[in-house]
């Protein structure tokens, strides 16, 4: 029999070369092992409520008001909501057509992407046009309809940085195109070379690559370093020299645990770079939900921008978008409330603020203690997680470890981080999974665990490290940078 078109062997071959560290070996083996009775850290993705960040009241409350909308018409609900969450959960509702049971423009509720324009133009000092704002399920599903868009085939090369996080390079295979490395400096912090960026596109050049597109990630995820002002200028004169489109992942832009490199947009730097750079370089920008003070990742609530793009693109953009019908629509409401919450004056602000500062004040001690605990392990050298939410550190792992890794048919940073994951219940993804340089090892945790729980998790991190050094190093010294 011949076989049929669900086998294994007769699948799309662009399908099967996607792969996806934060849900692999390791997240699959955890979920093994916590099916079995241990207790399991999961470290693995940045998913906060999961980790026991609580989530913010007031959203909460006008979400579930729009959700359950004849609890409007009870004359008690002032007893159990507050004026300002009744008043904007019927702003919301007034935007629907048939409730949040309804679907909406396929771009999204008029009224929320005017919301998100709003917001743009506080950040930025520039405005923003709702038209060219479309609300997503998260901000991964705009960065796959944008990877859709721009690759048109293998000889397409999108730039992506490394280590990077791995949407990028699945949706790249998925979509068939290729994907063109530039190497971030641990030494300098994570640092970003323009050289380094010239060579990368005159190598993909020379194997018959175009390349169409650049990718940052700021604050950037699995390194958590910012962008200066100067560094992301350096960026978009280079895509305008090599006229490329710049993919602006900025999910983590209200992540931020440092004063000396506060985030700021790609598109403001843009719009303040004057003509011919910021008429002729095109650029997406996306946010969602799920990050920030927020963690609201389940929700699947994000939008991305576009700047310079023409209209008869911006049509096709459309149409496609429109195949799905509709983006969810209380993750809408999610986003207009992210980008338009309780002002000063509001009954709920003064909580709203409590609560939000409160998260943040603690990721920031948490992001040290986590560098601190790491620098403080044997073989184990981390730079300081200055946004987003994770830790990167670099394990210098001895050769006899290395030869047992091979051994056992893994590569090395697996080996380790597995039996990480046997001795402490601490789920983490191998460096591998984001891409390093040859010879190096790294993992990648988050810094979502409760803070009160750190202490513990990284005390059993490092008693792991030095017997798992002790195990393998010997006198043979390890790998370096």
């Amino acid at each position: 029999m011949a076989p049929r078109a669900l086998d294994y062997e007769s699948l799309n071959e662009n399908v099967k070369k996607v792969q996806y560290a934060v849900r692999g070996e390791l997240y699959l083996r955890a979920s093994e092992l916590q099916k079995e009775g241990k207790k399991i850290i999961f470290t693995n993705v940045g998913n906060p409520h999961a980790l026991g960040q609580k989530p913010l009241t007031f959203p909460r409350q006008v979400v579930a008001l729009c959700q359950a909308p004849f609890l409007l018409d009870d004359p008690n609900v002032g007893l159990f909501f507050p004026a300002d969450a009744i008043s904007k959960a019927k702003h919301y509702l007034a935007m629907t057509i048939g409730g949040l049971g309804a679907y909406t423009d396929s771009r999204g509720m008029p009224g929320v992407r005017k919301e998100v324009a709003d917001f743009i133009e506080r950040r930025d000092g520039y405005p923003s046009d709702p038209e060219l704002i479309f609300l997503t399920d998260g901000a991964s599903k705009g960065v796959m309809q944008i990877l859709n868009t721009i690759i048109r085939g293998e000889s397409d090369g999108i730039l992506v940085p490394v280590p990077q996080y791995p949407l990028y390079s699945a949706a790249i295979s998925l979509f068939g195109g290729s994907l063109v490395p530039y190497f971030l400096e641990e030494t300098a912090n994570w640092g970003l070379d323009v050289n380094d960026l010239r060579q990368s596109v005159a190598q993909a050049r020379s194997k018959g690559i175009t390349v169409r597109a650049m990718v940052i990630i700021n604050p950037g995820n699995p390194t958590g370093q910012c962008l200066s002002e100067a560094n992301l200028r350096e960026i978009l004169h280079f895509c305008y020299q090599e006229n490329l489109v710049l993919l602006g992942d900025e999910v983590y832009q209200q992540n931020i645990y440092q004063d000396e490199r506060p985030f700021i947009s790609a598109r403001k730097v843009l719009m303040g770079m004057g003509p011919p750079v910021s008429k002729e370089v095109q650029l997406i920008s996306f946010h969602t939900v799920s990050k920030g003070y927020w963690g609201e990742c389940g929700q699947r609530g994000g939008y991305f921008e576009m700047t310079n793009i023409p209209p008869k693109a911006v049509d096709e953009i459309y149409k496609v978008a429109s195949v799905s019908l509709s983006p969810n629509v209380p993750a809408q409401i999610f986003m207009g409330l992210m980008v338009n919450p309780p002002k000063p004056g509001d009954i709920s602000y003064e909580q709203f603020i409590r609560e939000s500062k409160g998260i943040l004040e603690s990721l920031r001690r948490r992001a040290r203690m986590m560098t601190d605990g790491f620098n403080s392990c044997r073989n184990v050298i981390c730079n300081f997680t200055e946004g987003a939410m994770y830790s990167f550190p670099q394990i210098r792992l001895p050769p006899k470890a290395i030869d047992a890794a091979k051994m056992a048919g893994k590569v090395p940073d697996v080996f380790y981080c597995l039996k990480l994951l046997e001795a402490t219940g601490i789920s983490t993804v191998p460096g591998s999974g984001f891409g390093q340089k040859e010879g190096v090892f790294h993992l990648r945790t988050t810094i979502l665990p409760a803070e009160e729980d750190m202490p513990e998790i990284m005390d059993s991190f490092k008693k792991f490290n030095d017997e798992f050094m002790e195990q393998y190093e010997g006198h043979g010294g390890y790998s370096r940078l």
